[in-house]
């Protein structure tokens, strides 16, 4: 205590005033300069739109300031606000070219501001923000995202709307010296007109409102066409995809330690970038959805090479400041992860394995699938299970055409735990099992074909259920006369594991309908039952229980609990759930809405959480 006293009395600088004076910390600098740079871009707005008014002490500036310039600087000062609102969310990533444009935006705005309203207080904030940025200009290092020409379109669409709303807020600004009383129409009119630089129907009546009025009115609607068009023609930086020279070096870490993971094969996803260790012996595959940089699976290839390979995936994430996270990982995967990054993990839900050598229809827990399977046979069904190399090139065409065919949504789904393609040269491995019926008249153009399942290789002695399909005038259960048919032919095929469907949320839901289960679980366990009416969470989990699975649990990496509502979305879409395909909007045809059924659905991947209508309910 008296050291501590002596210390201020000798004149040292307490420590809370020298953490005051240094400023914030480097690392929440983006942060906080992002949430201010969105509320200088609400400032600039506000002072263009709200009438000037000459306060006393500042008059003799305006006297000097040449009166036709100011409408000018009204429109400047609004423009400047929504780029900075624009550049904002730039700034709290870290990207670069963002704090360039922020240090040229924000001395215009204030200069403009001050020739408008003659503030001193703008131009202060803008002083300090700027010194802010140039003093940490090193914390702005981020490179730039993946570019889409449709983020031209989005930003017309978005910037009309917002340009058209600000529009009739300045129209209003004025009421005093509007003439008559326009209608929201003549509003709304004035606005569009005013917006390509032509007169409009409102009128004002002296000052200088009419020409801030057009002034603010054509800088946003060239504001919005500048950006659009910068958008549009901006040299191309598109998502990074799968080389031929990636692919075949992650054929060969799956050829050496494709056994340890079942969804390794997955990784050969040609929508997905790869990043390597320094040896070579590992790989990260990932795919970057909204500022998420989402790996899926345990990394390829040597565990011991695997830390390299995650040193390179996260100094890539902080290259671009995208969030890093991971989709689907084992316990041993999720373990390093968190042990090399720091990171944190919670688990997603469990993969349904069988192990062939133990698999049987008898007993009593088999009951029901063994009675569907018989059933269906005596209807006339037949099975083939083979390797894609042994299919005709006329059989992998009548496959590809009914997958496709059969699937039940515009959009392909799966990221994680899908392949996307059937029948690819290199994926000789693969097996498909068809289930086939031989019907009097039958005029389909896929012949006998009633249902597929698709299967990637697992190691050697192992393969992965990537898609299940079917034709919907099919009886039901083709999936368990299928999953059944390929168990028992992989003695054949060297097989000794396969891997069916994702259950998410799959312990909560066992464990809340057993006795003794606490008020928590058992309402989680409801919610989860509220949700699968959209999603089929628990029937998914009761399909794959069928058969008598071991359970392998799969978890998410994250960094923060605060990033995992964007991670889920950005997860969705890569999976297909959530889709921002602008192009819809312009088609002219659209797939044909598929009809639901009670207990099936026309199409299933493999992907965490999806709504697969096809796995009958228990």
């Amino acid at each position: 205590m008296s050291s501590r006293i002596d210390g201020d009395k000798s004149g040292q600088v307490p420590t809370r005033v020298r953490r005051i004076l240094s400023g914030p910390r480097p690392e929440r600098v983006p942060s906080l300069v992002g949430t201010a740079v969105t509320l200088v871009g609400l400032m600039d707005i506000a002072a263009g739109i709200i009438p000037r008014f000459n306060h006393s002490k500042v008059r003799a500036i305006a006297e000097v300031i040449p009166g036709s310039t100011r409408p000018m600087a009204a429109a400047v000062t609004i423009c400047a606000g929504v780029l900075l609102l624009l550049l904002a969310h730039g700034l709290k990533r870290r990207k670069r070219r963002a704090w360039r444009a922020a240090v040229l935006l924000l001395p215009i705005g204030a200069v403009a501001q001050f020739w408008y309203r003659h503030s001193f207080i703008g131009v202060a904030i803008a002083a300090a923000l700027l010194a802010l940025l140039l003093r940490h200009q090193g914390e702005f290092k981020a490179l730039p995202d993946p570019r889409s020409r449709w983020k031209a379109l989005a930003n017309f669409v978005l910037m009309s709307a917002f340009s058209i709303s600000l529009g009739l807020v300045i129209v209003n600004a004025h009421p005093s010296k509007i003439v008559g009383d326009p209608g929201l129409y003549e509003q709304l009119a004035h606005v569009l007109y005013g917006l390509v630089g032509i007169e409009g129907p409102v009128a004002y009546d002296g000052g200088r409102a009419d020409w801030i009025v057009g002034w603010s009115l054509g800088s946003l609607g060239m504001l919005t066409a500048l950006t659009t068009i910068y958008l549009a023609f901006r040299p191309e930086h598109p998502a990074a995809r799968l080389t031929s020279d990636d692919e075949a070096k992650l054929r060969e870490l799956l050829a050496k330690h494709g056994r340890r993971d079942s969804l390794g094969h997955f990784a050969l996803r040609r929508d997905k970038a790869v990043v390597f260790s320094p040896s070579g012996k590992a790989a990260v595959t990932y795919r970057v959805v909204s500022g998420v940089m989402l790996a899926s699976g345990d990394p390829i290839g040597d565990v011991e090479a695997w830390p390299g390979a995650i040193e390179r995936f996260m100094e890539e994430a902080k290259a671009h400041s995208w969030t890093p996270a991971v989709m689907g990982c084992s316990e041993t995967g999720g373990e390093v992860w968190t042990r090399e990054t720091g990171l944190d993990a919670l688990e997603l839900g469990d993969e349904a394995i069988v192990d062939v050598k133990d698999f049987s229809l008898s007993g009593r827990p088999m009951r029901n699938v063994r009675q569907m399977v018989k059933r269906i046979e005596r209807n006339g069904y037949t099975t083939k299970v083979r390797r894609v190399s042994e299919l005709t090139e006329e059989e992998l065409t009548a496959v590809r055409g009914a997958a496709e065919a059969w699937r039940g949504t515009d959009t392909e789904r799966g990221f994680s735990m899908a392949l996307g393609r059937i029948g690819d040269p290199g994926d000789g491995d693969c097996v498909i099992a068809t289930a086939h019926r031989v019907e009097e008249g039958d005029t389909s153009p896929f012949g006998d074909l009633k249902a597929i399942q698709h299967f990637v290789p697992w190691g050697k002695d192992g393969m992965s259920l990537e898609l299940m399909r079917r034709d919907r005038a099919a009886d039901p259960g083709m999936n368990e006369l299928l999953i059944v048919a390929s168990l028992q032919a992989a003695p054949d095929l060297g097989i000794e594991r396969v891997s069916l469907n994702f259950a998410m949320f799959r312990s909560a839901l066992a464990r809340g309908e057993k006795i003794g289960a606490g008020p928590v679980l058992r309402a989680w366990r409801s919610l989860l039952v509220f949700l699968s009416r959209w999603f089929q969470i628990e029937s998914l989990y009761k399909f794959n229980a069928k058969f008598q699975p071991r359970w392998e649990p799969r978890f998410v990496v994250f960094r923060a609990t605060r990033d995992l509502p964007r991670i889920g979305f950005a997860a969705m879409q890569a999976e297909g759930f959530v889709t921002l395909a602008l192009p819809r909007l312009f088609e002219s045809r659209r797939r044909p809405k598929p009809v639901r059924e009670c207990a099936h659905q026309d199409t299933v991947t493999k992907v965490p959480g999806q709504a697969e209508r096809e796995v009958q309910a228990a």
